[in-house]
Parts: C-alpha cells; sequence; structure tokens
C-alpha cells in the first residue's frame, strides 16, 4: 500500500511541470478578459445610451403624430363646416331656382358629413333641417299633383329624390301605390267593357274572360320589369318583393273578380248541378237529356286558358322572388305564400272543381256515345269502340295534365281509371 501512494505521488510530481505551463498560459488569458471586460462595458454604456435616445426620439415622434392627427381631425372639421354652410347655401339657391335635384344632393352631402360630426355645427344643422323640410313638401305635393294626373315622366323626377332625402321608405310606398292605381284603372276599365258586352248580350266568344285576365297579368308583370331599376334604387331586392306582394293584392282584387264573374256568365255552378245529377251508369238508357258534351268542351277549353294564364303568372312571380340573392330571408317564404293563399288561389280551386266535374262528364258522354255506336272493324280484333274510348281518355287526360294542376290530373287519371274498369 505504502508502495502505491509513493508511486502515485510520484506521477503527480512528473505533472507538475505541465500544470506550471498551463497556469501561465491562463494568466495570460485572464488580461485579454479583463481588455474584452473593459471593451464590452464600453460599448454597453454606449448602447445605452443610445437606447435611451431612441426612446425619446420615439416619444417626440409619437407627440408630433398626435399633433398631426389633431391638426388633420381639426382641418376636416373646418372643411366640414365650410361644405355645410355651402350645402345650406346651395339648397336655398336650388329651391329658388326650382332645381329640387341639385337641393337634394345639398341635402344628401349634408346629412353625410353630419353623420361624421354630429357634436357640432348644431346652428348650422337647424338651419338645413329646415331646408330639408321645405324640400319635402315640395315633392310630396308635386309628386301627387302628378299621381293624380298621370303624368308618369314626372313622377320618375320626383320619386328618385326620395332616396337623397333620407325617404326611401316612404318613396317606396308611394311608388307603388301609383302602380296599383294605374293597374287597377285599366283593369277596371277593361272589366267594364267585359260587363258591358255580357249585358248587351254579344256573341260568347266575344266576351273574352280570358283575355282580360291575360292583360291583368301583364300589367303586373311589365309593372315588375319595367321598374326594376327605380325599386332597387328606393329599397334594393326588398323592395321589388315589396312591390310584388303589393300588386299581388290586386291580383286578387281584380283577378278573382273576373274569374267570378266568369263563373256568373257561364253558369258554371248550375251546370254541374246538372251533370251531378245525371245517371253515371254508361248503359244506362233514357232519362232526361243533359247537357250538351260539345258545350262543355267549349267551357272545358276556356278554363283550361284561364287556369294556364294563372299558373304561369304564378310561376314567373314566385321564380322572381326566388332568384333574388340579397333579399331578407324572412321576406321570401311570406311573399310566395301570397301566391298561394290569396283570394285569387281560392277562386281558382273553385273553377278546378268545376273543371273536374266537367272532364268526367265529358269522358262519360263520350264514352257512352262509342258504346252506342259500336260496330266491327273489318281485319281488327277489336270493335271500333276500344280505339274511341282511349282516344277520348287519352285527350282528357293530356288535357288535364296542361292545367299543370296535380289534383286535376289525380282526379281525371281516377275517372278514367274508374271508366276503363
Amino acid at each position: 500500500y505504502q508502495r502505491a501512494l509513493d508511486d502515485e505521488l510520484d506521477n503527480l510530481l512528473a505533472q507538475r511541470s505541465d500544470l506550471d505551463k498551463q497556469l501561465v498560459h491562463l494568466q495570460k488569458s485572464a488580461e485579454v478578459l479583463e481588455i474584452v471586460k473593459a471593451d464590452s462595458d464600453y460599448w454597453s454604456s454606449n448602447v445605452g445610451s443610445t437606447c435611451d435616445l431612441a426612446d425619446h426620439v420615439s416619444a417626440k415622434v409619437r407627440e408630433l403624430d398626435l399633433a398631426q392627427s389633431r391638426v388633420n381631425t381639426t382641418v376636416l372639421r373646418i372643411d366640414a363646416i365650410v361644405e355645410r354652410g355651402n350645402c345650406i347655401d346651395g339648397v336655398k339657391n336650388a329651391l329658388e331656382s326650382e332645381d329640387y335635384e341639385s337641393a337634394a344632393k345639398y341635402v344628401q352631402t349634408f346629412l353625410q358629413i353630419d353623420a361624421k360630426y354630429k357634436d357640432s355645427g348644431s346652428e348650422q344643422r337647424d338651419q338645413l333641417l329646415a331646408s330639408k323640410k321645405q324640400l319635402e313638401g315640395i315633392v310630396r305635393k308635386r309628386l301627387a299633383a302628378a299621381v293624380d294626373q298621370r303624368d308618369h315622366p314626372t313622377i320618375l323626377r320626383f320619386i328618385r329624390l326620395y332616396s337623397p332625402l333620407g325617404l326611401e321608405e316612404e318613396g317606396l310606398q308611394v311608388y307603388v301605390g301609383y302602380l296599383k292605381k294605374v293597374i287597377s284603372m285599366r283593369s277596371r276599365l277593361e272589366f267594364e267593357h267585359l260587363v258591358e258586352l255580357m249585358e248587351q248580350g254579344h256573341a260568347q266568344n266575344q266576351v273574352d274572360f280570358v283575355g282580360c285576365l291575360t292583360n291583368l297579368f301583364k300589367d303586373i308583370v311589365l309593372a315588375i320589369e319595367e321598374n326594376d331599376e327605380i325599386l332597387r334604387s328606393l329599397y334594393g331586392e326588398d323592395g321589388i318583393v315589396y312591390a310584388i306582394c303589393e300588386l299581388q293584392e290586386e291580383c286578387d282584387s281584380r283577378g278573382s273578380l273576373i274569374l267570378k264573374k266568369y263563373m256568373e256568365y257561364r253558369k258554371l255552378a248550375k251546370l254541374a248541378s246538372e251533370i251531378n245529377a245525371q245517371n253515371k251508369n254508361l248503359l244506362a238508357v233514357g232519362g232526361p237529356e243533359g247537357p250538351d258534351p260539345r258545350e262543355v268542351e267549349l267551357y272545358l277549353q276556356e278554363i283550361l286558358s284561364l287556369m294556364q294564364i294563372g299558373e304561369d303568372y304564378t310561376e314567373f312571380m314566385v321564380s322572381k322572388i326566388k332568384a333574388l340573392s340579397s333579399v331578407d330571408p324572412e321576406l321570401v317564404p311570406r311573399a310566395t305564400k301570397s301566391f298561394t293563399s290569396g283570394s285569387f288561389s281560392k277562386v281558382v280551386q273553385d273553377i278546378t272543381g268545376f273543371y273536374v266535374i266537367f272532364e268526367g262528364f265529358f269522358m262519360v258522354e263520350n264514352v257512352r256515345k262509342a258504346i252506342r255506336i259500336d260496330e266491327q272493324v273489318p281485319d281488327s280484333l277489336t270493335t271500333s269502340m276500344v280505339d274511341v274510348v282511349f282516344y277520348v281518355l287519352q285527350s282528357c287526360l293530356r288535357r288535364a295534365i296542361s292545367t299543370s294542376n296535380i289534383s286535376s290530373v289525380i282526379a281525371v287519371l281516377s275517372g278514367a281509371g274508374s271508366l276503363l274498369s
């Protein structure tokens, strides 16, 4: 053990010279580190002072930016005051020269400026609002006079002033009301002419109910299509939907009146009662003679035309509403519902009921006639009745399909199936 310790001490003593050299090297490195430390302290001091200077400059820049912002705001307020003064003078001069379009633009500009700076210029605001009120009174008065005179160009001139005056909703109501009056007057005159022809006992083909209803629908559709731009300018796509709903009320009123007068003129209720009293047995003979099938077929064609016109009109207007992309979502279902739950739709249901009765009678009578005149066809496996019956049923079903009314198609199809069975 003693020998091992001696060996280890000898080994350590042998490394002394190397350790002395490394110690000398470390002392030299320490001197360099002292220099580096001094340089670091120097640069740290410089960076600190630079940072303080940057913070000071940044604070000054922020102060200047704030001051510039306040100056710009002040300049804008001064410009607004000057511009508002110009608007007030412009409105007064425009009113004196009856340049109402320029007056409305000045009012619109003032209101836009005033919306940004509500906390200033109360005296100017009062002056402008007084001029605005005066202009509104003139516009309403002139527009009412133009509506009474049916002066369409003047109506368009003054209705366009409602938007810059901030009266879009009122303008929409007034303009759509005017359109309703025009359509109502035209429809009333045409209906009165129709009634006059009825009372004078003119030929039935001269009493054109189909044309009367067609013209009503045409007037409504044209009113929407030709006034699309003005309606949009007043209230966007919501304005179009509003106009459609309002004019649909005219359809419910006048359209229902036309259909009811047609049913009265053709005595459809009486004819339906006579048909319902008939014996439906195809093999029945004798009994009271019923209505003439040829006359019933004439009524069927008229009813079909009336139903097709109504269906085409409804489909067009509903598709027009659904094609609008930026309309209030709550308006669409309410608007489309007005076409299916209004008084016109209910009268159409009544006339559809008559159609089903008449079509069933027409099928029965023609099948009965085919049975009565049935004869053998040379070189044929069936008699003439088969071809005639299927031709009659096919014609009736095609006519039912043309109504575009599913309940009519089902009723006629059911009747045809019963006859075949």
